[in-house]
């Protein structure tokens, strides 16, 4: 229902903007907000596949997530720089840090954020690194994803 209420709320808002003749305000407050998801685990990033989400974001219109996947809270370098890369092509993003398993991260985080049109990550063999549930539920869960999963390289 709160859902619901807010994209009522939105839609007067909009129509508000449009009756005062501000078009383009009105048209990005209907705009669905279209996000992609980058998926990368420290020390295993390669700036192709940051190169690679930058590109598909300007393509689409869509806001970058990049799920960060570290033991610790030291940042790679090669994020930084990615990052920095990203402020510069005008990307709105978001950073989420987590630890351990990166596939069980890309299921939870897509399950719970409709607005993903689809993952990207780099390497088949690093998706199940750290996963402690093996078993069929995550497996399962792995084949119902919510949306496609792009992998940009196989292996660094």
């Amino acid at each position: 229902m709160a859902k619901i209420s807010k994209k009522i709320e939105d839609l007067m808002s909009a129509i508000s903007f449009a009756e005062e003749g501000e078009f383009n305000t009105a048209k990005e407050m209907l705009k669905e907000q279209r996000r992609v998801l980058l998926a990368v685990k420290k020390k295993q990033m390669d700036k192709r596949t940051f190169r690679y989400a930058i590109n598909a974001c300007k393509r689409i219109g869509a806001h970058l997530d990049i799920l960060y996947i570290s033991p610790d809270e030291d940042m790679d370098p090669v994020l930084k720089e990615c990052l920095l890369e990203i402020d510069n092509e005008g990307i709105n993003y978001r950073l989420m840090r987590k630890s351990g398993c990166i596939k069980q991260e890309i299921i939870e985080y897509t399950n719970s954020k409709k607005e993903v049109i689809f993952a990207i990550t780099e390497s088949l063999k690093n998706l199940d690194v750290d996963c402690k549930a093996k078993g069929k539920r995550l497996s399962d869960a792995w084949q119902n994803l919510k949306c496609p999963l792009v992998v940009v390289e196989d292996g660094i």
